[in-house]
């Protein structure tokens, strides 16, 4: 059988590639110190953005995703635990292997590098003019293609989250309402009710005590849940509208953005969490009774065009 044929590359497109290597990484700030002016190395910085983009990421599938010697990454990993920044706990799955995922601390860290990347691409490409970050873009696609497509590529996390922005919440009443309509034929008077719980979150946003979390799998719409305060009783903190798109359920994202939105709520001072359900919505049911949250009240009512029963769940952050 012949062997694949391989052409030398000429002297000068070597010369190109290493000198495009040195001003781009000049560019974005490779070597710099700190990792976007944070107190983490790059490699330290896309280890933490693997755990935070991951549902209960385990070692070798970040050493695999970064390709990182294992001894190198277990050094990172056993800093990171000595830092608060991340858990170990025994794997859903294995009891051997050991599921990872990041503290409250972590995923502040986490939220402090995805923002200041986010920033930093902003700025790179709002100093191009039209016409050349267009070519810019298209070269960057053509690099991928031709170089990056037949490589070990980076494996693509499940989901990223990022915080709210504007247009995402007419994303958000969208989604619930088109997707609790065709799953349980609820009729427009819920999409009413969402759009009323995003606009008065808009309306009395404070951001030391309330948060949005949007999920994304490739900048695609994947999910979503806030946290406001209760608006009559003080110390407490409600869970609304959390929402998994279907192509993304089995991921673990539901699980993560409880997740999120209680160890947010430790770090605000909350002293207790309570959301507002139904019964019928039993994956939903199942998350927070893995989260820690206890059946405190139910009701029959008839709302959205149907007989359900509503549902008080509390979780006691003081215990």
């Amino acid at each position: 059988m012949a062997g694949k044929t391989t052409v030398a590359a000429p002297a000068e497109g070597v010369a190109a590639l290493r000198r495009f290597n040195r001003r781009y990484t000049r560019w974005i700030g490779t070597l710099d110190e700190g990792y976007l002016q944070t107190g983490y190395s790059l490699t330290e910085g896309r280890v933490i953005y693997e755990l935070g983009s991951r549902a209960r990421p385990r070692a070798k599938e970040i050493a695999a995703a970064l390709g990182l010697d294992a001894g190198y990454l277990s050094r990172i990993l056993a800093r990171f635990m000595r830092a608060g920044l991340v858990r170990r706990r025994p794997g859903q799955d294995d009891r051997r292997a050991s599921d990872l995922s990041l503290t409250a601390r972590g995923r502040a860290a986490f939220g402090t590098l995805d923002r200041r990347a986010d920033a930093q691409g902003r700025a790179l490409l709002g100093a191009m003019p039209a016409a050349g970050r267009a070519r810019f873009l298209a070269a960057l696609a053509a690099i991928e293609e031709t170089a990056l497509a037949g490589a070990a590529q980076e494996a693509q996390p499940a989901f990223t989250l990022r915080a709210h922005r504007e247009g995402d919440m007419g994303m958000v009443v969208a989604r619930e309402g088109a997707g609790y309509a065709a799953q349980f034929g609820w009729d427009t008077t819920f999409e009413a009710l969402v759009a009323r719980i995003t606009a008065d979150f808009l309306d009395h946003f404070d951001a030391a005590r309330e948060r949005c979390w949007i999920a994304e799998i490739e900048g695609r719409h994947a999910g979503h849940i806030f946290l406001v305060r209760h608006p009559e009783q003080a110390g407490v903190a409600k869970l609304r509208l959390l929402f998994v798109e279907p192509q993304a359920r089995g991921l673990g994202l539901g699980q993560r953005l409880v997740a999120e939105c209680v160890g947010f709520a430790r770090e605000a001072g909350y002293r207790k969490v309570t959301l507002w359900t139904q019964s019928n919505l039993v994956s939903a049911r199942k998350i927070y009774i893995a989260a820690g949250f206890r059946l405190v009240q139910e009701a029959p009512h008839h709302s959205f065009g149907h007989d359900l029963v509503a549902q008080t769940w509390d979780l006691d952050l003081t215990a």
